[in-house]
């Protein structure tokens, strides 16, 4: 099975802009603290890393 990891933050080192594709292999995706709405905003990217 292949997986693809898109990407829209540009402000994210591992954002390939021209493809909108993340590069890493994987991600870590973890809870937000406080957070139990049953939507998507209840987790965020741990692997981010800020572009510099």
């Amino acid at each position: 099975m292949k997986q693809e990891i898109n990407c829209n933050v540009k402000s994210c080192r591992y954002n390939n802009k021209e493809e909108g594709m993340c590069q890493l292999q994987a991600i870590l995706v973890s809870p937000v603290t406080g957070k139990n709405t049953g939507n998507p905003d209840e987790s965020m990217c741990a692997s981010y890393k800020v572009e510099q």
